[in-house]
Order: structure tokens, then C-alpha cells, then sequence
């Protein structure tokens, strides 16, 4: 193989908790909950979606759903989709919904599997090429360069920047041109069949792994590397 593209959030990296996120916004902005209350929110903004890179919301609200489909497409609509689903929750005040929204871009809240760092380094040792391809409203390359993992990517192709979501095929084509790879010579590494699926179409291979916690997750990158041999 040529190279290989990588998902971001629940391939490469995991986002914190929601309990996690809340709390430490809260701390930030000087608010207080009490313990049982600031679980509760926390199971309703879970629940809600809220948190970019978690769990998917029980239930859309009818008056979001259109904005949900596209959010990936600009750095607009993610936000507008995020905030809005955070704002079902009721939190003391107002502002900590933009605040929770600006936390969960900062490196401090996502976390590289362990054994990220290992299969990316091998990778470039092996001299193949390695792009990451994310759904995403934001710039995550700072996420990567705080970890240390930025020296082993080759070329990042995110969403909002080209107006463009998976599983469209265009962005994984953008991702084969921008490392001057043939698609049949490149493997799609991701948590969702849905979107990351969408490589296929282009003739690419795709090897899923699980969205878990990262301490639940040690090693299931590691096999990447037998495909690639």
C-alpha cells in the first residue's frame, strides 16, 4: 500500500468524557453544580449530543435535523449544530454553552489511543504516506502537534475546508492527490462504516476499528500495520 488515511475522533484520538467537559467548563467560568447536579446535566447533554465527538444525540429535534445532515460542511454549521443541541440542556448560564463549544477544541480535551503514536511513526519508518481525513468543523492539526504526532502526517483533509462531508468520495480523493496516491493502492482506517465507508467507492480498502475509550482500546491499530507490509 501507498499510504493510508486515518479518521480523527474514535480512530486516532478520543474525545474527554461529557462529565469531564462540563466539569472542567464550569470551573473555568467560576459556575458551580452540586455532584448529583452536574451528573444529571452531564447525562443530558450526552444524551442531547452535545459534545462533538461523542455520542450521537437519542433523539434529533425535528427543527436541527436539516442543520445536523451538513454540519461538517462549514466551521458555521458545526457550531450551529453543536450549540444548538447543547442548548436543550438547561446549565446556570447561558455563556457556558459557547464556552463547552470552545473546550472541546482544545487539545486538553482529546486523547491519542495508545498506540497511535507507534503505528503513525512506523508508518513514515516504512515510507508510507499517511493523511487523516475527519468529518469536522474545526482545525484539529494544533490537537496533533500538542501530542507529538504532527511530525508523522503527511496531509490533512478536513471537511469544513472543503465543503464537503464523508462519505462523499471527493474527500477521499482530495486525501489520494494531496499524497499522490492511487486509491487502490491506499487503506481508509476509521470508527464508522457509514462515513468512512465512502472510500470504497474510490477502489480504496477499509479496516474499521471501535469508538471506545481509550483505555478500552490498546491495540486495535496495530493491525493497520500487517496491511501495509
Amino acid at each position: 500500500m501507498a499510504a493510508v488515511l486515518f479518521d480523527f475522533s474514535g480512530t486516532l484520538f478520543r474525545v474527554e468524557s461529557t462529565e469531564s467537559w462540563l466539569r472542567t467548563v464550569l470551573d473555568e467560568r467560576g459556575a458551580t453544580l452540586s455532584g448529583p447536579e452536574l451528573a444529571e446535566a452531564a447525562r443530558a447533554l450526552e444524551a442531547a449530543g452535545a459534545l462533538p465527538g461523542g455520542a450521537v444525540p437519542v433523539e434529533l429535534p425535528a427543527d436541527l435535523a436539516g442543520l445536523w445532515a451538513v454540519r461538517d460542511e462549514s466551521a458555521e454549521l458545526h457550531r450551529a449544530a453543536y450549540t444548538g443541541l447543547s442548548r436543550r440542556v438547561a446549565l446556570p448560564d447561558p455563556g457556558l454553552h459557547d464556552a463547552l463549544y470552545e473546550r472541546h477544541m482544545s487539545p486538553a480535551a482529546w486523547s491519542p489511543y495508545p498506540d497511535a503514536g507507534t503505528v503513525l511513526r512506523t508508518l513514515r519508518e516504512r515510507g508510507v504516506g499517511v493523511g487523516v481525513v475527519s468529518n469536522i468543523g474545526w482545525d484539529l492539526r494544533p490537537v496533533f502537534r500538542e501530542h507529538g504526532l504532527d511530525p508523522y502526517v503527511d496531509a490533512y483533509v478536513l471537511s469544513y475546508e472543503h465543503g464537503v462531508q464523508k462519505p462523499d468520495p471527493r474527500l477521499f480523493s482530495v486525501a489520494c492527490e494531496a499524497l499522490g496516491a492511487d486509491p487502490r493502492q491506499v487503506v481508509m482506517v476509521g470508527d464508522s462504516r457509514a462515513a468512512d465507508g465512502g472510500a470504497a467507492a474510490l477502489g480504496c480498502r477499509v479496516h474499521f476499528v471501535d469508538h471506545l475509550p481509550v483505555a478500552h482500546r490498546p491495540d486495535a491499530l496495530l493491525p493497520v500495520l500487517d496491511l501495509v507490509r
